[in-house]
């Protein structure tokens, strides 16, 4: 399953992404880095959506169980992974 859209930090602007994206024709929203010589433009209100996300990732880190892996076993990491989403989301 292709993503609609890739939303990520600074960090992330390299041009051997963003083609490799934009052939899978998947809108990429990296804000340009500063000393870039031909500035891309990106959604910045899409952007902005990307708060949610890491907020949500910092909430998930709060369980010990998903932050430290305990688990050894992909299925039983997943399972907790999703549990302690459910949680969040209930809260």
């Amino acid at each position: 399953m292709d993503a609609a859209a890739l939303l990520a930090d600074k960090g992330y602007d390299a041009n051997h992404l963003v083609d490799a994206m934009e052939e899978r024709a998947t809108e990429v929203v990296i804000p340009p880095k500063r000393d870039r010589k031909i500035q891309r433009i990106y959604d910045a209100h899409l952007y902005k959506e990307r708060n949610k996300i890491e907020r949500f990732f910092n909430k998930l880190k709060q369980f010990r169980c998903v932050a430290t892996r305990y688990d050894k076993l992909l299925v039983n990491f997943m399972g907790f992974v999703k549990l302690a989403a459910i949680a969040i989301w209930l809260k």
